[in-house]
């Protein structure tokens, strides 16, 4: 029987680490960046660019953010973009909405529109504006990710998951207004609620079933640092600051 042969590049198409397998390390590392952010900032808030940054240090990545907002993290051939959802009970959690940017049909092709408008057209150009954002960003890197930490309220639990950025063929979909007056895109195999586009800004929600396999780490309060004690032990005194006349 002839050996089979090792090819090159498949090889390097593989992504850092297998989907939703982190390092043994990465949930104790996250930890310890929450538990920071908490002791320092004294207030249990960490949104988007800050998520990146920490994400990001997590896994040795690079933190570079970009307007496209799919591509901040990156690693090698890999890309991220990160998502954060706030939860009261993220163990219990079973889906995520994501905002996913703004898909504007009036911008990209000039359309005009109105609940008047045929919600299935419209909707197969909200996907199309969607799918070409996705073909930018895989055109650069061969595996492209979404990462989303799901918070309670305090920071003290969270849930962390990622899944591919796909793109979305807009046949296995149809779209109807709903009674606020979005778009609302449901998954024909299954009925499920996939998409939510608001006219007003264009905003563009994928919502995510969030997988078994999550990490779900629970983490101790900190006291909050003494912001004078801080300052002293950096030798802080007036001489730090300058003051003139712009």
């Amino acid at each position: 029987m002839s050996k089979k042969p090792r090819l090159r590049t498949v090889e390097k198409s593989l992504p850092p680490f297998p989907l939703n397998k982190f390092a043994k390390d990465f949930p104790f590392i996250l930890g310890k960046e929450i538990v920071y952010l908490l002791a320092s900032k004294g207030k249990p808030i960490l949104e988007g660019p800050e998520w990146e940054a920490i994400f990001a240090t997590c896994i040795g990545a690079e933190w570079k953010p970009s307007n496209v907002g799919l591509d901040d993290v990156i690693l090698g051939n890999t890309a991220w973009g990160a998502k954060t959802v706030k939860a009261s009970n993220p163990k219990t959690q079973k889906k995520v909405r994501l905002i996913s940017g703004r898909n504007s049909p009036v911008y990209s092709f000039g359309e005009k529109i109105d609940t008047s408008s045929d919600p299935n057209a419209l909707g197969e150009s909200v996907l199309e504006i969607w799918n070409e954002r996705v073909s930018s960003i895989r055109e650069k890197f061969q595996n492209l990710r979404t990462v989303v930490l799901v918070k309670s309220n305090d920071l003290t639990e969270v849930v962390v998951f990622e899944f591919d950025t796909i793109r979305y063929d807009p046949e296995l979909f149809v779209w109807e207004w709903n009674k606020n007056g979005n778009l609302v895109g449901i998954e024909k195999s299954s009925t499920k609620h996939r998409f939510t586009w608001q006219p007003h800004g264009s905003q563009f929600t994928i919502i995510e079933e969030i997988p078994e396999e999550s990490l779900l780490i629970k983490i101790k309060e900190p006291e909050q640092l003494n912001k004078e004690e801080v300052l002293t032990a950096l030798g802080f005194d007036k001489s730090w600051v300058t003051v003139s006349k712009r």
